[in-house]
């Protein structure tokens, strides 16, 4: 765990997870689920950090955990999301280009696809947004703003966030000229994280094929556009 600053000055913890062979590696900032900074997405920056990239989670909830949907329902409707998007993250991404990265990408799931999209929108300073299965209402998206390019990897069977508001975001990116590719997959939502099926919830399911070739499809756009 680390301390970095956010834009307003406040400091925020984050976990970092260096790669072996390369300080000076582009970064990647991880955003939570609604769970909070738990043992799985600190699992999903180690495997960014394996693949070579400086991965930083920041601690959204300031060190509070969900074990239970209910406790994630609330700890989720708590968090004021402007401020996550234009302070912790911008925080997040500025802090790993002042350390060493050239380049810095935001990506998140569920909850922290949502905040992807709006950090897509309000962080000048990322080079490009991965968006797992999550998005804000689409009256907080400013698609004009969105200048670099951006990946969604999306369910078509989700029941937390419904395809025809993925088409209706996609419509909107796409009238704004922005660079973007999305993915959609035969399957549920939650489909990239291996505790999907342990937490209960029958809307959430794992899928190991589709996870990993979602995963493929990022390290692709990765070194498309932050690599080179």
């Amino acid at each position: 765990m680390i301390e970095f600053k956010k834009p307003d000055g406040q400091a925020l913890n984050g976990y970092l997870v260096e790669p072996i062979d390369n300080a000076n590696a582009p970064g990647i900032v991880v955003i939570q689920e609604w769970w909070g900074l738990d043992d799985e997405v600190k699992a999903v920056a180690d495997r960014f950090a394996k693949a070579g990239y400086r991965a930083l989670v920041p601690d959204l909830y300031r060190g509070k955990l969900a074990l239970e949907a209910n406790e994630a329902e609330h700890l989720m409707g708590d968090l004021n999301f402007g401020d996550a998007a234009g302070q912790d993250i911008r925080g997040a991404v500025q802090y790993l280009k002042a350390t060493g990265s050239a380049k810095v990408v935001v990506t998140g799931f569920c909850m922290g696809g949502a905040l992807t999209v709006l950090a897509a929108c309000n962080v000048p300073e990322l080079d490009a947004s991965i968006v797992w299965y999550g998005n804000p209402p689409l009256e907080y998206v400013n698609a004009e703003a969105i200048t670099k390019p951006m990946l969604g990897h999306w369910a078509l069977h989700d029941e937390f966030f419904s395809i025809a508001g993925v088409d209706q975001l996609e419509e909107k990116l796409k009238k704004a000229g922005v660079n973007y590719e999305f993915h959609r997959y035969d399957t549920k939502h939650a489909f990239a994280n291996p505790k999907s099926d342990s937490r209960g919830l029958a809307p959430l399911e794992y899928n190991a094929e589709a996870a990993q070739l979602a995963w493929d499809r990022t390290i692709q756009f990765l070194q498309k556009y932050i690599n080179k």
